[in-house]
């Protein structure tokens, strides 16, 4: 628990010099595959800001595209509804699709920045060059089926494209990161990338680390130590906790057992000791991977605003 609380202390110091942010994940399909519009995005913001006990401190978003479900290049639809719910934003674009969809990606954002103007610009926490791209390209990632990612060198040049497109634009300035898993923040081949940012982002999961001790009762430490090692690469630059949550209902993962009481335990030791000291999102309001139909991360229900558990600190 030392470690817990020097680390918190840590947050508290990052604190005092930046606003943190509390906010979920929202992807731009629901778990079923159909598209998310402007209506579901609004819906879920207000939900978001609206959750029963939280006293109305989820008031951001962090979305891992910014094209239209169902468009080649339109602007998401969440960037509208971030504006009309006044919900800051975690701009995310895809980066391993190859180069064509990332161009597709860039053209998205500049052209909402272009129509939107400063209400969307001002709201914009920071910009994510993919997600989890260098686990699924790494050994492990390989190991476990992962889908298709993106090398070191391949982030580190969407980063330095972005910044060449950002230049006069108002977008220029926006801290610009990528998110990852920490096995993939600490290789040595991906130093250039934790170099070339302005923030890392943090996806920690002590559900699925079944390469040790794992049972609820270990959670805290397992998250803890996980973050430790994202930070001493990040050279004391912010490290934005992207995706942390534990599920209410899904397979057993070595000795860590999906339930809503162990999700409430998760949200209440890990959740409640972060909230207002570092950069959070929360994994997640409403399931949306359509590759985990067998597994429910969400607080509340696709079609329900009641959380599943009591979400007070």
């Amino acid at each position: 628990m030392q470690l817990r609380q020097h680390l918190v202390s840590l947050g508290l110091v990052a604190s005092a010099a930046a606003q943190v942010y509390q906010g979920f994940n929202y992807g731009a399909t629901n778990n079923d595959g159909s598209c998310r519009g402007y209506p579901d995005f609004k819906g879920f913001f207000e939900r978001a800001k609206n959750l029963p006990g939280t006293e109305g401190h989820f008031t951001a978003a962090r979305l891992y595209t910014s094209i239209q479900c169902g468009s080649a290049a339109d602007p998401i639809s969440a960037f509208q509804a971030a504006i009309d719910t006044d919900t800051h934003i975690l701009v995310g674009l895809w980066a391993s699709a190859g180069r064509g969809v990332y161009e597709n990606e860039l053209k998205a954002l500049i052209a909402a920045t272009k129509q939107l103007g400063a209400a969307f610009t001002d709201r914009i926490i920071g910009i994510s060059v993919g997600s989890e791209d260098l686990y699924r390209s790494s050994a492990q990632g390989q190991a476990n089926n992962a889908s298709v990612g993106a090398t070191g060198a391949e982030i580190e040049g969407y980063i330095g494209w972005m910044r060449d497109w950002f230049r006069g634009t108002a977008l220029e300035g926006k801290p610009i990161g990528h998110v990852d898993t920490w096995t993939a923040w600490i290789l040595p081949e991906n130093a250039g990338v934790a170099a070339s940012v302005d923030f890392l982002g943090h996806n920690g999961f002590p559900y699925f680390e079944t390469t040790k001790s794992n049972a609820i009762e270990k959670a805290v430490d397992n998250f803890w130590s996980a973050l430790q090692r994202t930070d001493s690469v990040a050279a004391g630059k912010p490290v934005f906790i992207t995706e942390t949550g534990w599920p209410s209902m899904g397979p057993q993962q070595r000795d860590a057992i999906a339930s809503i009481e162990n999700a409430r335990a998760y949200y209440s030791q890990v959740g409640c000791a972060i909230f207002g000291q570092r950069t959070i999102f929360w994994y997640t309001l409403v399931d949306a991977n359509t590759a985990q139909t067998d597994i429910s991360f969400a607080l509340t229900p696709i079609d329900s605003a009641v959380p599943k558990f009591n979400l007070s600190c």
